[in-house]
């Protein structure tokens, strides 16, 4: 059965004419937050770059990776920071909600030279189960041997998790946890030098779920009052 929600009260119901009316005035907002976002993509990418000098080496299917080998022959990459730990036995349920909207995406992405893939530190054999459990195909290599992920911002040390002086999102907020998500873009240029464009934590990411542009298209909209994603399960843990 549908998981239930809450339910609309009272909702405003007009003529045709006067809904064309509503609709017309609310789509002239509409186009201006297209219009303001095409102008804050445009500035995304003059940000400056910052080079990688870091010799980063993964565990991926095809046995020890370095952060160039993972762009596959492309210029950019854009990497999903998974949330999942060595010692956890499954993924974050946010980043699996997250990664279920990669597959199929990432191929189309490779016809523009981009190679999108995730990161975790979780072990290879663990993040191959998982990944044959959720039925994904989009590549996905360990950095549990190397700093990657403290290095851009979505691990941390516990001690500073306790002791409230870890610093998430450029420092405009508190991790809850040893692990956070994030996306980080990286390009490599034709001499082989790599850098790094951009990365979001946090809100940042909403762009990135299909599913939640859909839910906010709906009367309901997310529907979570202040609790989070109290519904969210993973894709094969729902009851029905």
């Amino acid at each position: 059965m549908a998981t239930q929600t809450s339910t609309i009260e009272h909702p405003r119901v007009l003529s045709h004419k006067e809904w064309i009316n509503a609709r017309v005035a609310f789509m002239a907002k509409e186009k201006e937050f297209t219009r303001l976002g095409d102008e804050l993509s445009r500035e995304r990418r003059e940000l400056p770059w910052e080079k990688v000098t870091k010799p980063y080496v993964f565990d991926g299917p095809n046995g020890k990776e370095t952060l160039a080998d993972l762009f596959q022959g492309r210029s950019q990459l854009v990497v999903y920071h998974l949330m999942f730990s060595p010692g956890w036995d499954e993924a974050c349920k946010s980043c699996s909600f997250w990664a279920d909207n990669f597959n199929g995406t990432d191929i189309h992405l490779a016809h523009r030279d981009i190679t999108l893939l995730a990161i975790s530190r979780a072990p290879l054999a663990k993040l191959d189960a998982y990944k044959k459990r959720m039925g994904w195909s989009f590549k996905w290599v360990s950095s549990g041997g190397n700093d990657f992920n403290y290095d851009f911002g979505v691990t941390f040390e516990p001690e500073t998790v306790k002791n409230g002086t870890a610093e998430y999102n450029y420092g405009t907020t508190r991790p809850m946890g040893e692990e956070m998500p994030g996306v980080s873009v990286f390009y490599r240029d034709q001499d082989g030098a790599i850098y790094h464009t951009y990365s979001t934590y946090s809100r940042g990411i909403d762009i990135l779920n299909g599913a939640y542009h859909y839910i906010d298209l709906t009367p309901k909209g997310r529907d979570e009052d202040g609790k989070g994603m109290y519904w969210l399960r993973r894709r094969d843990q729902y009851k029905d």
